[in-house]
């Protein structure tokens, strides 16, 4: 049975008086974390001196921390050297997004204690992993999927680790992780110590807490059913073609926000339409690769794109700094949903906002929906233009022209490999000035090297008429050889083999098609680009925002990825809220 302690509340504490090492307090300074949350304060002293720990506390609550500095502490103290497809600790995560960033919270202290560490996910190749992994490293970061894989094919051992920390616990078990959370952990020896942090102990927790953790110390910061009180909650009454314009209002306010949908295509549809709209938005939804998760969230938290909009994926584990509203364009079915939803804001200390847009057919979901969550919001019947948009999300409404707005953010190639993302070298699909091809598959690459489009100094032929084919030296394969072609005046020749869609062209301003000169002569779509997905070091150019006003009405077609004007901010100490 666990037992409980009390919970010291007094910010008076400091992370020296609880124990922690001198160089990872300094680490935390450095940081602006200047004195410890309450969950930090209450399981600190446990988990340094070995005790197994099960901390239960809302997101947001500061449980990163928690577990991150006795972790570091007892693993630089255990004096036990590194081994090759041996880790020492190991860390389990729901999502990718959440073992990306703890991983991101650990990286400063381990340096500091002289620590290695590794994320293991899948999504991504298993090559790097596995190089890692026979490299050695202290600790694994890991999804419990890409991590039993590797156990089962030998490329690593947990026979060696010291502490298992178990994150985010009772959504593993939402999403059906038990089983193989079960099968790591058997292979950890039993004298290790376990760390098991989770909003609540429904969904087989319990059976995980019984059967792994011994006479663990239950620490409770706060009820994990309950709302956070610096978060005010509203219910906007509108009518469905009301949607879009009303968001568009609200995401164009400055401020981080985080917009929820229900499902992964919604997800999608909305971020078009919000940049359609003139404002520039990001999506994150399991239908996207790594690659592309990554420099969504990169944008996001780097203010490129004021507006994520993600589907439940994202609810859990993603912190980024600042969200100060959060809306539930399609109100979740659970009401566990709507709490860990709104816990993107109002973190580490901070207020923030949450909206649900309902309707007529949602009004008694959405009652029985808050009611189950414990708040009562202020429900109100609006339309567009309505004054309490303004007092909700307040500010400015900045939009952008929507050809400029289009789909994201682009990242410079240094940005996207310190994210973990793959391919170097102006990769992506190639934006309107400068950038590559298709790819992400090599320096420089895409399915073309160098600069690319359809056609070698030719567009996709070396012209329609006399003597065309598909081009010059170019083609549609991936190194292999174009198609040959004829036109009334005689044939054409098929690419070279090797050339990938092209090397230097595309559709592009040249010359037009009449008279041998293809779809454009040396040209592409600009010199040297593609359609546009990630970029180079800089794709596009900053676009002209629109004050005031209303969203533009008509979509972009064809809008390559633009860059978006970043601020950075400065601020003073802050608690530790990871």
């Amino acid at each position: 049975m666990a037992a409980s302690r009390p919970i010291t509340t007094s910010t008076d504490a400091t992370f020296t008086e609880l124990g922690v090492p001198a160089p990872l307090v300094k680490v935390l300074e450095d940081n602006g974390i200047l004195s410890p949350f309450p969950i930090q304060v209450a399981t600190l002293p446990d988990s340094l001196a070995g005790r197994d720990v099960l901390g239960r506390g809302r997101t947001g609550s500061g449980k990163t921390y928690a577990f991150a500095l006795p972790l570091m502490a007892r693993l630089a103290a255990s004096g036990t050297p590194r081994r090759a497809g041996r880790p020492r600790a190991m860390i389990l995560a729901p999502t990718r997004e959440l073992a990306t960033q703890i991983d991101a919270t650990l990286a400063p202290l381990a340096k500091a204690m002289g620590l290695r560490t590794l994320t293991v996910f899948g999504g991504v190749g298993a090559g790097p992993q596995i190089k890692a992994l026979k490299a050695g490293v202290d600790i694994v970061v890991a999804c419990p999927g890409r991590l039993a894989d590797h156990l089962q094919t030998g490329n690593v051992h947990l026979d060696a680790v010291e502490i298992t920390i178990l994150d985010e616990a009772d959504h593993m078990a939402e999403l059906g992780f038990l089983p193989v959370v079960r099968r790591l952990m058997d292979a950890t020896p039993r004298v290790g110590q376990r760390l098991l942090f989770s909003a609540t102990l429904d969904g087989g927790i319990d059976v995980l807490v019984k059967r792994f953790l011994s006479n663990p110390i239950t620490h409770s910061v706060d009820s994990a059913q309950s709302p956070v009180v610096d978060m005010t909650h509203h219910v906007l009454h509108i009518r469905k073609e009301e949607r879009l314009p009303i968001l568009a209002d609200l995401t164009a306010a400055p401020g981080r926000t985080m917009v929820f949908t229900r499902t992964k295509r919604g997800a999608k549809t909305l971020t078009r339409q919000l940049n359609a709209a003139g404002v520039p938005a990001v999506e994150l939804h399991g239908n996207l690769g790594q690659n592309a998760r990554t420099r969504s969230l990169a944008a996001f938290s780097d203010g490129s794109a004021k507006t994520l909009v993600a589907t439940d994926i994202a609810a859990r584990g993603i912190h980024v700094d600042d969200v100060t509203l959060v809306i539930h364009a399609d109100p979740p079915v659970e009401h566990k949903a709507y709490l860990h939803r709104s816990g993107r804001t109002a973190r580490a200390g901070n207020s923030g906002t949450v909206i649900t847009l309902m309707t007529n057919e949602q009004v008694s979901d959405v009652r029985d929906l808050t009611r189950k969550a414990g708040i009562t919001p202020t429900t109100t019947r609006l339309s567009p233009g309505h004054p309490l948009l303004q007092e909700l999300a307040p500010g400015e409404r900045v939009f952008v022209e929507p050809s400029e707005a289009a789909v994201g953010v682009a990242m410079s190639a240094e940005a996207i490999r310190a994210n973990g993302g793959g391919g170097g070298g102006n990769t992506g699909r190639g934006g309107r000035s400068g950038g590559a091809g298709r790819g992400g598959r090599g320096d420089g690459s895409g399915r073309a090297a160098g600069g690319s489009g359809r056609g070698d100094d030719a567009g996709r032929a070396a012209g329609r008429g006399d003597g065309s084919g598909r081009g010059a030296g170019s083609g549609r394969g991936r190194g292999g050889a174009g198609q040959g072609g004829s036109g009334p005046g005689g044939s054409g020749q098929g690419g070279q083999a090797g050339s990938g869609r092209s090397a230097g062209s595309g559709r592009g301003d040249g010359a037009p098609r009449a008279e041998g000169a293809g779809r454009s002569a040396g040209a592409g779509r600009a010199a040297g680009s593609g359609r546009g997905r990630a970029s180079g070091a800089a794709t596009g150019s900053v676009p002209s925002p629109r004050r005031g006003g209303s969203p533009a009405a008509s979509p972009a077609r064809n809008a390559g990825i633009v860059a978006f004007s970043t601020q950075s901010r400065a601020g003073g100490g802050r608690r530790a809220g990871s």
